[in-house]
């Protein structure tokens, strides 16, 4: 198991809770990690769906150090080599691809691809993946499926994400085989957007909290 596996792996035993970001300035990236941090939360997803996701990255780590902060929607080698430049410590793709895949060059320790089924999965941990997101995963089948792949499969570790509601959460977060959750309704893009600091902290202490 490599460096960065187990420090996400630490990070997410003491909070398994995921924001998937997506923040459309910058100036909005500092509050953001302050705010998740002083909820506990450690760590974030910042999608590369907006211009300024790798100027939101750099803000975020120098915000708040203890925040392990990572890429998401990494489509491309050139997504790849941005993301790691402006500082991300992990990646997710919602799939794989064989460009996406080449591009890796050997680091696939630092991503998290996504799987909907049973084959593709297998075929990612060959590849030499260690941790996968099962996405979408209300679509991909949900606590069911990652309890159905628990038997054959139970050397493979899980970050579902993809249609989960906060009811969700305490349910996936009992499947051995998950390691963490994700969703973007933790910190949402409307309330990124207006600012609402003790919002967004409130709803990640409230799942972060055990009930």
């Amino acid at each position: 198991m490599t460096d960065a596996i187990q420090k996400l792996d630490a990070a997410a035993r003491k909070a398994p809770v995921v924001p998937v970001l997506v923040v459309d300035s910058a100036a909005s990236a500092a509050p953001l990690a302050m705010a998740l941090a002083e909820a506990g939360v450690m760590i974030a997803e910042v999608t590369l769906r907006t211009a300024d996701g790798l100027k939101v990255i750099e803000a975020m780590r120098k915000a708040a150090p203890g925040l392990i902060v990572g890429a998401g929607t990494v489509l491309t080698g050139r997504d790849v080599e941005a993301a790691l430049n402006a500082g991300a410590e992990f990646l997710v793709s919602p799939g794989m691809s064989p460009g996406l895949r080449a591009a890796l060059g050997g680091r696939e320790h630092l991503m998290i691809p996504g799987v909907a089924t049973a084959s593709e999965a297998m075929a990612r941990s060959e590849e030499g993946f260690q941790r996968l997101k099962l996405f979408p995963a209300a679509i991909a089948g949900g606590v069911p499926a990652l309890k159905a792949l628990a038997g054959p499969l139970p050397h493979l570790k899980f970050m579902p994400t993809g249609g989960i509601t906060e009811g969700e959460v305490s349910s996936y977060l009992a499947q051995p085989n998950v390691f963490a959750v994700g969703g973007s309704w933790i910190a949402g893009q409307a309330d990124i957007a207006a600012g609402n600091w003790a919002k967004i902290t409130a709803t990640a202490q409230r799942l972060l909290t055990p009930a």
